[in-house]
């Protein structure tokens, strides 16, 4: 009932639950918590976040320290290329990337560790609608950013003129990071 793709960076997972679809549209349990506990996969969330954001739009690439958040990413509508960056400076992917396409037409959830940067492009031409389940309360004072078109990360996020906070413009630059890397 569940389809877990893996990737080469440890503990990053797509998640495909099973649909069922006729000419109507399709049914599907997004979540699921004895499917997720019997699969081996987290079932603790605190809080539920969603966010609507227009064509074009970049949010990210966002974390959290102290308390860190193990996020459960999904696109309720529309079209997201989504990304996490491993932060974890013991891991032997430190500083990748992998990158997923999550649409609101095919139910999926990016299962993204704790110790991750995370951001996402709607790439669709209407807004998308993104809902994702955390682990541990938001708090202002543990979140951070690094700056989402670092060449030194070599993101391909496949838009020539993103539309991007101030706030994230200015986020913190990926070699300024390593050096401070709470992770």
């Amino acid at each position: 009932m569940l389809e877990i793709q893996k990737f080469e960076i440890e503990g990053l997972l797509l998640l495909t639950p099973k649909s069922f679809s006729d000419d109507r549209g399709f049914f599907v349990e997004r979540y699921n918590e004895t499917r997720f506990r019997e699969a081996g996969l987290p079932t603790k969330f605190v809080q539920d976040n969603f966010s609507r954001s227009k064509a074009g739009v970049l949010r990210g690439l966002h974390y959290q320290q102290g308390p860190t958040q193990l996020k459960l990413v999904t696109c309720l509508s529309g079209e997201i290329l989504d990304v996490a960056v491993d932060l974890r400076k013991s891991s032997p992917t430190f500083g990748m990337h992998q990158s997923v396409k999550l649409s609101g037409t095919k139910p999926q959830w990016l299962l993204v560790p704790a110790g991750f940067a995370h951001g996402f492009l709607v790439t669709s031409k209407d807004a998308a609608d993104v809902m994702y389940k955390v682990d541990n309360y938001y708090s202002p004072a543990a979140e951070g950013a690094i700056l989402w078109n670092d060449l030194e990360l070599g993101i391909d996020w496949h838009s020539v003129n993103p539309n991007v906070s101030a706030k994230d413009q200015q986020a913190r630059k990926w070699n300024e990071f390593k050096n401070f890397n709470p992770f």
